[in-house]
């Protein structure tokens, strides 16, 4: 079939579209019905189904007689140590680690926070905790003992799971301090904890509170898989860059399951036993769906890399990682192919290896310029696919289904929406606007399987954050356009469109012109407040290593692109050279921070930035063109 018949079959009866992805999945009570719409528009799906994600990810194939399998090899740069995890090995290590979670009190519903660094025993403590119905939260490793402290009054953990330490290029992050501060601080206490000690810096333990992994496993029984109810919450996970009250999304278990298998053959194109490596992070969603949940459900090897795009060793660390595991699908975002292009913009070290098992790599997580794209399809020699998803959703919403039909590829665009999603381009009044027009991105409701439901204890928030502005639809926050082949173009999130003297204007379209100047190897545009026209767009331009043109040479090159490429109603006359792009540890550019430094407002410190630092570096830059005034 096609994708367009695909598409239709989704839309024209998702009942039975659902019902039939659902087949692949082994339930303990089969559900009799996909979609529960009793308390729109709040829906759920899979409801009075039974079922076990555990069971799914690592036993079933076990049972199948895949247990010699390898389910998960980990490859660390940073410490030198690599390893493969079988399915076999895999359940008996969940099985313990659950059991060492049961016989202290931790049972179906009880929540249990992960805060680990990336090695295998983060992906065991996620399928532990869901092996006996408990729901976990992961916290990113490294996390401010006060966002630490604040996720636990939230989501009032019956234990914490956590690693000693995590280990970056050039330093140990000792974590142990920072989860004995945060409990310090939290109002709600957990019950205990279970440190994974790694060598790197082993934590104090805490007598009574405090349990050592390895002696945790070692005397636990091991613990059976636990039905639960289908719209049963698998986890939490709050959103990065939550400021005061966290927003903490469910993802529902049936529906999780139902969906995240279906994605690996019809958007990635694996086969059971392939190689799948997201090259991301457990704390992020997509160490949550395509780490650890979706290639193990679907019977997939999983990478879990620690390390960097570059510096661990070098820019070529990816391709050596591809070439020793013959990774088959590459997923990551478009930063780390930034970050690689700058320190190696003629792709040199791509020589030095053999990538010839790479088949599609995947790109997500912010918008991915035509530049970088080009440069990665030239590099690599096979497909380079953007998709949209976001934490709510839990994958994609719009992909190209390389496992349906290869989609004629437009750079720019993610594509076209995946089955069982209706996206809809409205003004501000909730109409659709025509083909081309700007608009604020919205999803028809229901939304398909494994999306949120709610949000933890926020049913209010859930409503006012994501159905009240469109009655009717999902609001995604983002911005974009669908053009006449129903391809879709995310430009910017709503709030990075900006008003200049009237006319409305992408920042994410400035940015897709920056980035095609030959000098510049990453960029951002933000709107600055202007008493005259409102807002007018400042440029921020990061150079190519390597490069002999002067800054002030670049800066007049790329406020001409902006003129030539989109006119003068863009107003384009700022832009300032800087050594880097302040980050998330996901890789977003923490554009609204530097918003309110231009416009000298107070901000709070982002707990998910990569390096605070970075933004005394963006003042700098900022007041060099006479904004960010004291």
């Amino acid at each position: 079939m096609s994708y367009r018949d695909v598409y239709s079959s989704a839309q024209a009866d998702p009942e039975s579209f659902w019902m039939e992805a659902a087949q692949a999945i082994d339930w303990v009570t089969p559900p009799t019905r996909a979609l529960n719409d009793d308390n729109a528009p709040l829906y759920e799906w899979f409801t009075e189904a039974e079922v076990n994600t555990c069971w799914n990810a690592v036993d079933r194939h076990v049972e199948a007689g895949n247990g010699d399998r390898a389910a998960i090899i980990y490859d660390s740069p940073i410490t030198g140590h690599q390893s493969t995890t079988t399915y076999a090995e895999l359940q008996t290590q969940t099985a313990a680690l659950a059991g060492a979670l049961a016989e202290r009190g931790v049972t179906k519903g009880d929540r249990v926070i992960i805060y680990m660094s990336m090695v295998p025993e983060a992906l065991v403590a996620m399928l532990a905790c869901t092996r006996i119905g408990a729901i976990h939260s992961v916290v990113f490793g490294g996390f401010a003992a006060h966002e630490l402290a604040v996720r636990i009054d939230d989501a009032k953990p019956k234990a914490i799971v956590a690693t000693s330490c995590g280990v970056e290029p050039n330093r140990v992050v000792e974590y142990k301090p920072l989860l004995d501060a945060a409990i310090e601080m939290s109002t709600h206490k957990p019950d205990f904890t279970i440190i994974f000690q790694r060598e790197q810096a082993v934590g104090k333990l805490l007598e009574g509170r405090d349990f050592d992994w390895n002696d945790a496993v070692a005397n636990a029984t091991p613990a059976a898989c636990v039905p639960v109810a289908g719209n049963h919450p698998a986890y939490i996970l709050y959103t990065s860059g939550t400021t005061g009250q966290p927003k903490g999304v469910v993802r529902p278990t049936a529906g999780h399951l139902v969906a995240l298998n279906w994605t690996m053959k019809n958007i990635y194109n694996v086969e059971p036993g392939d190689v799948y490596w997201a090259a991301s992070d457990v704390g992020w969603v997509v160490g949550h769906s395509y780490i650890c949940y979706a290639p193990l459900i679907h019977g997939n090897t999983t990478v879990v890399f620690e390390g960097k795009p570059v510096g661990t060793p070098d820019a070529g660390t990816f391709w050596r990682v591809i070439q020793d595991h013959k990774v088959k699908v590459l997923f990551t975002a478009p930063t780390a192919f930034r970050a690689i292009k700058r320190e190696d913009p003629k792709g040199e070290l791509v020589k030095n290896y053999d990538i010839s098992s790479l088949q599609t790599l995947y790109l997500a997580g912010e918008r991915a310029d035509p530049d970088t794209i080009k440069w990665a399809e030239k590099m690599l020699n096979v497909p380079v696919i953007d998709h949209w998803w976001q934490t709510e959703t839990g994958y994609a919403i719009a992909a190209n289904p390389m496992g349906i039909e290869q989609l004629p590829v437009k750079i720019g665009s993610p594509s076209v929406a995946m089955p069982g999603w209706d996206i809809q381009i409205l003004d501000e009044a909730g109409h659709p606007v025509a083909p081309g027009e700007l608009g604020a991105i919205a999803a028809k409701l229901p939304l398909p399987p494994g999306t949120l439901p709610t949000l933890w204890n926020a049913e209010d928030r859930f409503r006012k954050s994501y159905l009240d502005h469109f009655p009717g639809y999902y609001e995604t926050g983002d911005a974009g356009y669908i053009d006449d082949d129903g391809y879709l173009y995310i430009m910017a999130r709503t709030d990075d469109v900006i008003n200049v003297a009237g006319h409305r204007l992408s920042t994410g379209g400035m940015e897709e012109v920056l980035a095609a100047h030959p000098d510049v190897a990453e960029c951002a545009v933000i709107g600055v407040t202007d008493e005259l026209k409102g807002q007018l767009p400042v440029g921020f331009l990061c150079t190519n290593a390597g490069t002999t043109r002067s800054d002030a040479e670049i800066v007049a090159d790329c406020i001409k692109l902006v003129r030539d490429n989109i006119g003068p109603v863009a107003a384009f006359k700022l832009a300032c050279c800087v050594p880097r792009l302040p980050k998330t540890r996901s890789g977003k550019i923490l554009r609204a921070t530097m918003v309110k430094i231009a416009d000298g407002q107070d901000f709070k410190m982002p707990a998910t930035i990569d390096d605070p630092a970075i933004l005394d570096e963006i003042k700098t830059a900022l007041q060099s063109i006479g904004y960010a005034k004291d």
